[in-house]
């Protein structure tokens, strides 16, 4: 194909093919972008006219001879003139724009959000029922909003004595397949905190964190729930609690200056056998009460010496699933502490802690690993028991005899 015709066909077709499309989209992203758009398609329709009639009157003065080409002039600074009213407030707000966008966003669109501003300044004065409406309103425009609803189920549980309907509320947002796990987790816990805290209802509370298992299983949320669950105080406690008692003053220890010795002022030391025991029943019924089944192992490593038992519980918790990686450092370094003191191998220790290295790689607890490996010796050294010597035996309270 010729060259010459190839240019032609740019000339005559693509380039203003292209310069057409270019425009319609301009007025057309211009026009959308508009506060005004009728107002601005009339200055359109009036700068189309005033063009055409600038460019029908200066064709017919060119065509004339003499001193009347002058006009042109005068026809051309008229049609400027009227231009210069229609477009110079829209040009410079053009321009401006482009400097105040540095500090406002200029035209980018601002997200809708609720507003819960009013809502709380009615609750903070009292007005429980305009802020549920205020609330109500504004789940009319965002009827999914987490933050709304849970300010809704609050106002019906807390203020206006409506646990009913502020369970309804709560499950309506877990429901909601959109909601994070985090939000489901935390509308159930706060239903618990309301059967816990204004009715006193144990069990109300221990099925709204059994959800929580049901919703969310083998997830952080749910080790946290069965937790909880295990801590659950008896409704009987939790209504003795509310009751005043009266304050019982036990009879102190008499003529405290003339005793021999301390010993009748410790306190009565905890039953390690027996409180043993009711850990084990316990973690029984609530396997996954991870603060019981800590104390079982220090209690096995302390009171009975039993490290390799103790072991045996904190391997339970760090080999639990869906445990944060603070809580298994915590575990590992707690079974090094273990090791060190009650009897356990350097070699077992180190291996305890290259676990933290192995499973947390490049992480400041690997870090804290290592650095604590260097100084495990130290550790072995500090804790060996060193040799009772016997000195002697001297008279008892020399210090209080008169001299001879």
């Amino acid at each position: 194909m010729d060259m010459n015709l190839i240019l032609q066909i740019f000339e005559n077709w693509i380039i203003p093919i292209f310069l057409i499309l270019f425009l319609a989209w301009f007025i057309w992203t211009w026009l959308k972008r508009s506060r005004e758009p009728w107002m601005l398609i009339t200055r359109w329709i009036i700068t189309a006219l005033v063009l055409v009639y600038v460019f029908v009157q200066g064709h017919k003065l060119s065509q004339v001879q003499g001193p009347a080409r002058a006009f042109m002039v005068v026809y051309a600074a008229a049609g400027g003139l009227v231009l210069a009213i229609l477009w110079a407030r829209v040009i410079g707000e053009s321009v401006g724009s482009i400097f105040g966008g540095l500090y406002d966003g200029g035209t980018a669109e601002v997200e809708p959000k609720p507003f819960y501003s009013i809502a709380q300044a009615k609750k903070t004065q009292g007005k429980y029922l305009e802020s549920l409406a205020e609330v109500r309103r504004q789940l009319q425009k965002f009827p999914n909003d987490f933050e709304g609803m849970m300010l809704l189920s609050e106002l019906q549980a807390e203020n206006l004595d409506d646990l009913q309907g502020a369970e309804v509320t709560v499950q309506r947002v877990c429901s909601l397949g959109e909601q994070p796990p985090r939000n489901v987790a935390y509308a159930l816990n706060r239903m618990a905190d309301w059967h816990l805290n204004l009715h006193k209802n144990r069990e109300a509370a221990k099925i709204a964190l059994e959800k929580i298992i049901e919703l969310l299983p083998e997830t952080e949320m749910s080790l946290q729930a069965s937790q909880r669950i295990a801590h659950l105080a008896d409704t009987e406690m939790l209504l003795a609690s509310q009751q005043r008692q009266g304050v019982r003053v036990i009879k102190g220890v008499e003529n405290i200056g003339l005793l021999q010795d301390s010993t009748a002022l410790k306190p009565a030391e905890t039953d390690a056998g027996k409180l043993a025991a009711i850990l084990v029943k316990h973690l029984e019924v609530h396997p996954l009460d991870t603060e019981a089944r800590e104390r079982l192992a220090n209690i096995y490593a302390s009171h009975y010496q039993r490290l390799d038992l103790a072991q045996e519980q904190l391997e339970q918790l760090i080999n639990q699933p869906n445990q944060t990686p603070k809580n298994v450092v915590r575990w590992l370094n707690s079974l090094v502490d273990l090791q060190v003191q009650h009897g356990g191998e350097l070699e077992q220790a180190r291996q305890s802690l290259q676990r933290v290295m192995d499973i947390y790689p490049e992480s400041p607890a690997a870090q804290k690993a290592e650095r604590r490996m260097q100084m495990l010796k130290l550790e072995f050294k500090g804790k060996e028991k060193s040799q009772a010597v016997q000195l002697g035996s001297y008279e008892q309270d020399i210090g209080l005899k008169r001299r001879a």
